[in-house]
């Protein structure tokens, strides 16, 4: 038997953002968990720290939930593991689930992960590659690596693309200076 290949990181969202093709939005969305250890919850999943990790308590699967105000437009969603630093805790499959509410979440992309170092882009389009209009997105963690009980996460950024003005198509500002003015009130 062949032994699976690792899975590839991504490039840092980042480099993404500075693009200016995308922005990230994960702070208009309301977070919560299936289960945390103390001190090991959403702050830390969000607070851009690599060191700093989500670690459920509880059993299979673990449940993060990102609940937005409206329907919202989300073209991917990126997530940071670290396979040599969290060994067993290490997520190996993953389903992203999407829907209005907890009661019409439909299964949108299954991933397989195998000893994953870096960022994991999961691009969340339909079927003719627009990005996906939600209210919510569940992100169920199905296994762990060496059948891992409870699972860490470090960081998950969730994504817009960027729309063309209705004016007019303006050059995209790329430079930190002009990302202040890219937007007309």
């Amino acid at each position: 038997m062949a032994t699976a290949a690792k899975t590839p990181p991504g490039t840092d969202p980042k480099q993404l953002e500075r693009t200016g093709t995308v922005r990230e939005i994960g702070s208009q969305a309301v977070w919560s968990l299936s289960s945390c250890k103390p001190g090991f919850g959403v702050d830390q999943l969000r607070d851009d720290n690599l060191e700093t990790y989500w670690q459920s308590d509880g059993s299979q699967p673990h449940l993060v939930n990102i609940q937005f105000r409206r329907k919202t437009t989300v073209k991917m969603l990126c997530i940071y593991a670290d396979y040599k630093s969290d060994e067993s805790y290490t997520p190996s499959k993953i389903s992203v689930r999407v829907g209005n509410n907890f009661h019409n979440l439909q299964e949108i992309r299954q991933l397989e992960m195998v000893e994953p170092s870096g960022w994991i882009h999961i691009p969340l389009l339909d079927l003719v590659n627009n990005p996906i209009r939600t209210f919510m997105i569940q992100i169920a963690v199905l296994a762990n690596h060496q059948n891992g009980r409870d699972t860490h996460m470090r960081q998950i950024k969730v994504y817009t693309p960027v729309e063309e003005s209705s004016i007019g198509k303006f050059p995209r500002c790329t430079t930190v200076d002009f990302m202040m003015y890219r937007t007309i009130r």
